[in-house]
């Protein structure tokens, strides 16, 4: 029997082999980062009695080393998701859900486009994202302990540009192209005008709704996968609200307000800063984890924020492929499919297993290849990385040209643009690469296109000249709340949307934000400071749409075979008062129930929930959780991080918004995405002696969101609930008069 206990020893031997291979064979496989910055800097980084950073600097590339120090004291955390993200190991890190990232990282191309594109752009825009990679390799050497994964450091430029070039597409919802396509699903288009022979889908209410997740569901999910793709439906409900006010119309100053809403934590959550150079770099604003600027606030002269529109930005086309699926034809000729073998880490327990995946590619762009074929994909900004530089143009423009030159770029690929300036100046802008498709051949440009075809292959985007855009309206005002761009200035100051050719696959939707805030700044006489906090902190649905089809459905429940809370519950939400103040008998029920009849629209479904069983896990939820079906709405949403535990107002779809939840254990409903960075600028009236700009903003926790910790973790939440703000600490004067701590950061 000995050969028995030899061979017993030996199979343990081997399982312990196999398992210590599986533990760290990753980070010898990943692709070795390029060599970092080997440059010296030096920062001066002030923070303010909120822990605002505020970084000082000789030169722009200084200031970006300090921005990515400061960040990484706040939430190297999220930081480093990012980072693993823009290297295609996020899986590594987040398992099966990151893999799903990197498998977007792959198949969209994003390491190859950074390294083709980087090295065009001018160098000082280089100079800064080295820089920032620097930072990053600081922070990362002088704290160990807190690396996740082993070799992620040191990243250079190339890296940081990587994760652009992965997360710039999904902010236009290319999500809803790659997830369906994945699984073999029809598309979830967006649906602009009518385009002959593509008539658009009927909403239908049909058995679609699922039951809450269990708190441990939510909060699983939440743990495993902390940085959704934007645009996905794991990401949310991406949102925002955005006004600008002239001064003849606001009585004073000229007012720019940013109300972004994005999730509150991860890597598409804002973090605020400051920046100034000697260079001429002074702005202040936020930014997401991975960028050495701002992509919204102001400076000294000028000011934006941005709204998520959704122009349709790409085409697919079904492949007729050869019997070995290696070839595909194109105007009669075959043509070989680049296709590679791509390793995915997963993460399970403490081993990371590799997945192979195929990733395939045409000259349309990237390849999906599922049961029903091969489809290639092609949208607006592909292969493009020249946002990196657009950006930080915007951030030292000093005039509505300057700026405007910029924006006319279309580098960066999406985004509803609002702006104002000191010169009273106050713009709307539909900002969209959208493909240059061809109006001159026959093809259904929404629907999937015949990939045989080259003259379907379009090349570059429209000219500027063809947007959307609203300069200095008669009406005073510009605003977007994701809807149509045909909606933004009011009665006189609108465009004609007959004006737009169909095929740019402009959207055609209203939210119902955008349809309160149309009424509310119509109405107003002035909009002063009073006037547009009330509307920014709106509470109140219109009966329209996904609103009205939720309240029809319920009425036709009449005599439906409901149980007593069911018919109460039902009563109740027929004659609730539309405003998700927190104060009316209904609030709580309408909160469950509003946000996937909101969904359905906004994600361009097909199916609305059905109403008995939305109404059933409503009442069941909040008689499990509350002992009734009434119950204050300030009990069930809440405000939550670390021990601070706030009630809160809005909903999932008001210009207060408070759009998603995680169900906590005790049945609350923890705000995950909403109300996020809001900055409200000022600038006073043209021809003012002596005032400069001046600005306020709030986060819904505080600086340091990963940092229980810090005095910062939670210090902004009360603000948030009253619905107040900070003061925003832009002048250097300002800073020092309130600095809480100053010190200095080198690299040699």
């Amino acid at each position: 029997m000995a050969w028995l206990k030899r061979a017993g020893f030996g199979f343990v031997i081997v399982l312990i082999l196999v398992f210590i291979t599986l533990a760290t064979w990753e980070p010898f496989m990943a692709s070795p980062a390029s060599a970092a910055s080997d440059k010296a800097y030096r920062a001066e980084i002030i923070r303010d009695e909120f822990g605002v950073p505020h970084i000082y600097g000789k030169t722009d590339a200084d200031v970006a080393f300090g921005v990515a120090v400061a960040h990484a004291e706040d939430d190297f955390f999220t930081l480093q998701d990012v980072v693993a993200m823009s290297r295609g190991r996020y899986g590594a890190i987040a398992g099966e859900d990151g893999a799903v990232l990197d498998y977007a990282y792959h198949l969209l191309d994003a390491r190859g486009t950074a390294s083709r594109e980087f090295p065009t752009l001018p160098q000082e825009t280089r100079d800064l994202f080295e820089a920032y990679a620097a930072g990053l390799n600081h922070y990362a050497a002088k704290h160990p302990e807190e690396v996740k994964l082993s070799s992620l450091f040191p990243v250079n430029g190339e890296d940081v540009a990587a994760g652009f070039a992965l997360r710039q597409p999904f902010f236009f919802g290319l999500a809803n192209v790659i997830g369906p396509l994945v699984a073999g699903e029809e598309l979830r288009r967006e649906f602009g005008p009518d385009i002959p022979g593509f008539p658009r889908p009927p909403l239908e209410v049909e058995p679609a709704y699922e039951d809450y997740p269990t708190a441990a569901q939510s909060n699983a999910s939440a743990a495993v996968h902390p940085l959704p793709l934007p645009g996905s439906e794991d990401a949310g409900l991406l949102g925002s609200n955005a006004f600008a006010v002239a001064p003849a119309k606001s009585g004073g100053p000229t007012t720019l307000i940013a109300n972004s809403h994005q999730p509150l934590r991860g890597g598409v959550a804002w973090y605020e800063f400051s920046v100034e150079s000697e260079e001429g770099w002074h702005f202040t604003g936020a930014n997401f984890p991975g960028s050495p600027f701002p992509f919204l606030g102001h400076n000294e002269h000028l000011g934006w924020t941005n709204t998520v529109n959704r122009p349709d930005m790409a085409d697919v086309y079904k492949l007729e492929m050869d019997e070995s699926g290696k070839r595909y034809k194109l105007d009669g000729e075959w043509r070989d499919l680049e296709s590679k073998t791509v390793i995915l880490p997963v993460r399970m327990g403490p081993v990371i297993l590799p997945v192979f995946q195929t990733v395939h590619r045409s000259v349309h762009g990237p390849v999906i290849e599922n049961d029903k074929g091969f489809f290639a994909i092609r949208y607006g900004g592909i292969g493009k990385l020249d946002q990196l530089d657009a950006y930080y143009r915007l951030n030292k423009a000093t005039s509505f040209a300057e700026w405007e030159e910029q924006i006319a770029r279309l580098a960066i690929p999406s985004t509803n643009f609002v702006y104002a300036d000191e010169a009273g100046t106050i713009a709307y802008v539909y900002n969209a690469a959208i493909p240059n498709r061809p109006e001159d051949v026959e093809a259904n440009w929404r629907g999937v296109l015949d990939g045989s075809r080259s003259d379907l292959i379009w090349e570059g985007t429209i000219s500027y000249d063809r947007l959307p855009k609203i300069i200095n309206p008669a009406s005073g005002w510009v605003y977007n709340s994701n809807n149509e761009p045909f909606t933004a200035a009011g009665e006189g100051s609108d465009l004609d949307p007959a004006d737009f050719s169909p095929v740019l696959g402009i959207e055609r939707k209203q939210t119902n934000r955008s349809r309160r805030a149309y009424k509310l700044l119509s109405a107003a006489d002035r909009l002063d400071r009073e006037a547009l906090k009330a509307i920014k902190y709106d509470t109140v649905y219109e009966r329209a749409s996904y609103v009205d089809t939720m309240l029809s459905a319920l009425e036709g429940l009449q005599g439906a075979g409901l149980n007593p809370d069911e018919a109460k519950a039902r009563d109740l939400l027929i004659n609730w008062d539309l405003n998700s103040d927190g104060e009316g008998p209904a609030d709580a029920l309408a909160y469950l129930m509003v946000r996937d009849f909101m969904g359905t629209e906004y994600q361009n479904k097909t199916t609305y929930p059905d109403i008995a069983k939305a109404l059933k896990a409503a009442v069941d939820h909040l008689n499990e959780h509350f002992g009734r079906i009434d119950p204050p709405m300030a009990e069930l949403v809440r405000l939550r991080q670390g021990e601070v535990d706030l009630p809160l107002d809005g909903g999932s779809d008001t210009l207060r918004a408070a759009t998603n939840w995680t169900v906590e254990e005790d049945g609350r409903l923890s705000l995950n995405h909403g109300d996020s960075f809001i900055q409200w600028v000022e600038w006073p009236a043209p021809g003012s002696e002596g005032q400069r700009v001046s600005s306020r903003s709030i986060q819904p926790f505080g600086q340091a969101t990963t940092r229980p910790d810090s005095p910062h973790y939670t210090d902004q939440m009360q603000l948030y609930v009253d619905h107040e703000l900070k003061p925003v600490r832009f002048w250097r004067d300002e800073v020092e008069a309130n600095a809480l701590r100053r010190y200095v950061v080198e690299a040699n």
